[in-house]
C-alpha cells in the first residue's frame, strides 16, 4: 500500500461522515514517514481547509467543484475524448479489464476512469515506480483538470497538482 495515493483518493472522492470524522487520524498519517517532505504540505493545507468546514459546506464545495462544472470533472476520459467519442468507450472497457486482470474490485456503477477510483488503485501496486509509470498515462488529463481547477481557484488544484507531479517523475526515474 502506498499511502500518498490512499490519502489522495479519499480527499478527492465525495466527503462523508466517515472521512470528516477521521480529520485526526489523516493528520497524524500527513506528520508521519509514509509522506515525502515534498507532499505533506499540499496535502496538509488542503485537510486544514477541508477540516475548518461543517461537513454540508465541505459537501456543497465538492458538488460546486465536480459535479456542477464539467471541466472539472474528475472522469479523466472526459476531458481526453468527445463525448460521443468511439475511442472513450474502449479506453474505459481497456481500463475495468486491467483492474479485473490485477484483481482489483470496482463498485457497481463507478466507472473506471474515476480518478479517485485511479489512485485507490494506485494505493495498491507493490512499489512507487509502478504506480508513478502508471500515473504518467494520466498526466495529460490530469494537467486539464488542473489547469481549470487553478482559473476557479479552488482549493483541489494543488491535489492535482500534486498528483501530476508524481506521474512526471516517472519520466526522472527512467
Amino acid at each position: 500500500m502506498i499511502p500518498v495515493y490512499k490519502v489522495l483518493s479519499v480527499l478527492l472522492d465525495y466527503p462523508d461522515k466517515q472521512m470528516t470524522d477521521h480529520w485526526d487520524d489523516i493528520k497524524a498519517l500527513l506528520a508521519g514517514p509514509d509522506i515525502t517532505p515534498e507532499d505533506q504540505p499540499v496535502l496538509s493545507a488542503f485537510v486544514d481547509w477541508a477540516s475548518s468546514l461543517p461537513i454540508t459546506r465541505f459537501q456543497a464545495a465538492y458538488v460546486d467543484t465536480f459535479d456542477l462544472n464539467s471541466q472539472h470533472s474528475l472522469y479523466l476520459t472526459f476531458h481526453l475524448f468527445d463525448e460521443q467519442d468511439r475511442d472513450r468507450g474502449p479506453a474505459l472497457i481497456e481500463l475495468s479489464e486491467l483492474y479485473k486482470k490485477t484483481g482489483f474490485e470496482i463498485a457497481d456503477g463507478e466507472l473506471p476512469d474515476y480518478l479517485p477510483l485511479i489512485l485507490e488503485y494506485v494505493a495498491t501496486m507493490d512499489d512507487e515506480a509502478s504506480a508513478r509509470q502508471f500515473l504518467q498515462q494520466t498526466t495529460q488529463a490530469i494537467d486539464i483538470i488542473a489547469s481549470n481547477l487553478e482559473q476557479a481557484d479552488s482549493p483541489y488544484a494543488p491535489l492535482l497538482r500534486l498528483i501530476e507531479r508524481h506521474g512526471e517523475l516517472a519520466n526522472i526515474a527512467a
